[in-house]
This record gives structure tokens, sequence and C-alpha cells, in this order.
């Protein structure tokens, strides 16, 4: 049981672990700060958050754990802000969909006071944002990853586990590094690939009528495009290197089957159809595929 959790950023994220903590019955009291005061109003009159705080420091003052659930380029100011506050006993999570710069972020702002902040990203979300979709069930059954440091106090990871595995989380840790080559395929570069289709058709003549004739394929395809063009620019750009490595691969695969269809090789096409096709059928999400021996 936690006495009071400072959030920071009422938003769909934030708000849904405020949410979830007070229906595990995990936290007495939230203070909530946004930086749209707003927000923050929105937030108490939901019941997302109990008190309204008028700064980040403030948000914090008396929390034994805190959420920063702020875009990633905002991570750095806004631990900067409530550094004097932070203590070994207090425990600091953050949400951000990148970790190897939030981790340089929290490392720059909270000094030695880093070993309290342990870097998580739960992988859930909406395409839809703001406090008013706050869901406490939203990271229910989710995986939930933390990228611990050298300097994370072994108790303050402890905890965080705790935590997510009382709100019915499936907890992974792994480094930063690895946690971004790794989402840089599965998360970001899709996001991309779907972006640049939306955009693609619609720098078209004929883009509306093609829009029109779409079905389910196209919609389940895209349905990410419509997700926080600001938030994705940050993630995009915070993990830029991993991102275009994972575009050149992407790249280079899409050019195999165009040269396959360019040469009419049906049972190449299909061998290389088959072999995707048979591999997202077994796939199941959060599942760790299994190596050969």
């Amino acid at each position: 049981m936690f006495e009071q959790l400072g959030l920071i950023g009422c938003g769909l994220m934030g708000g849904s672990f405020a949410l979830a903590l007070k229906k595990a019955g995990l936290v007495q009291r939230v203070v909530g700060y946004s930086k749209s005061p707003s927000t923050t109003d929105r937030a108490r009159q939901l019941g997302v958050i109990d008190v309204e705080a008028p700064s980040a420091l403030l948000a914090v003052a008396g929390a034994d754990i805190v959420m920063v659930a702020v875009p990633v380029s905002a991570t750095e100011a806004t631990l900067k802000s409530i550094r004097h506050l932070v203590t070994p006993q207090m425990l600091i999570m953050d949400v951000g969909s990148t970790k190897s710069d939030v981790v340089q972020a929290a490392r720059r702002a909270l000094r030695d006071q880093v070993g309290s902040f342990v870097p998580a990203h739960p992988i859930t979300g909406r395409e839809v944002s703001g406090v008013e979709h706050a869901d406490a069930e939203l990271y229910s059954g989710r995986q939930i990853i933390l990228t611990p440091t050298e300097r994370t106090l072994t108790a303050q990871l402890q905890r965080a586990e705790d935590v997510w595995t009382a709100l019915g989380c499936r907890v992974t840790s792994m480094s930063p590094e690895s946690h971004d080559e790794a989402f840089a395929a599965v998360s970001h570069l899709p996001h991309l690939l779907a972006f640049s289709l939306v955009g693609s058709i619609t720098s078209q003549l004929q883009a509306d009528t093609f829009l029109s004739l779409a079905g389910p394929g196209f919609r389940d395809f895209t349905r990410i495009a419509a997700s926080d063009p600001k938030m994705w620019r940050d993630i995009l750009l915070a993990n830029r290197d991993e991102l275009l490595a994972q575009s050149k691969l992407f790249q280079q695969a899409l050019h195999k089957l165009e040269a396959t269809i360019r040469s009419e090789d049906a049972q190449a096409l299909e061998d290389m159809l088959t072999l995707a096709s048979e591999t997202r059928a077994h796939w199941r999400m959060g599942a760790q595929r299994k190596k050969s021996p």
C-alpha cells in the first residue's frame, strides 16, 4: 500500500495508472499535475486524482510513489523540476516508449538520486489520448518492460515489479539498449509504415475514392496511424538510429518481394508469403520466441 501517488501527466497513461492503483486498493491518495490546468481539473472531476497540484514539484511532495507520464522529450525537464524532493525511499517510474534516452535524461536530471528511478514501458495504449479515456483496466493482462540500470536501487526495482504485478501485469526486465532495438522493430517501425501508407494514399488525386473503398484490411493495418502525432514525433526521433536500421531491413525485404513479383516466380512468391503467414499465425503477443536447439 502506498500513501500517496504523485502523478505528473494526467492523460490516458497516467490517469489509467492512477485509476488502476485505486481500484486495486494500492494507494490512499493521488495528487496530480498536468501542464494544462484544465486537464488537472478534469482529472479531479473524473476521480482520477484527489488533489490538484500547481506544479510537478508539489505533486511529489509527500509522495512515496511517483509516475511521470509525459512525452519522452519532456522527461529530463520534468525530473529536474522534482529532483530536490526525491529520496531513496521514493519509487519513480515513467511510461515512455523509448528507454535509452529516458535513462540518460534521468541520470542528468536526478544525479545522485537516480537510483530511485525505475524506467518502465507498459505495452499498451490507445489511439485516443486524454484523461477522458483513462481506464483502470488499461494495464490489466499487459506486459510491462522494466529497464533498470546499474544504479537502480534493488529495493525500488522490487517495488516496481510488485506494483505492476499487483495490477495484473506480466513484468519483464531488459537493458535500455535491448529494449530500444526490439521496439524499433515491433512498434516504432510499424507506426512509421502505417503513417507512410496513409500519407502515400492521401497524396494521390484519387485518394478520396481509394479511401471510400478501403475495408477491414486497410482499417487494421492503418489503425495506429491515428495515434497522437506529437507523441510519435518524439518517439521516432528519440529512437532514430535503431528505427532507421530496422527501416533499412524492411526495405530490403520489400525489394526482395518486388523482385520476385517482377520475375513472375509464383512458387518463390508463395514460399515467401507462406513463411510470413505461418510466423504471424503462430505468434502470441507477449510470448518469447523459442530458440532452436
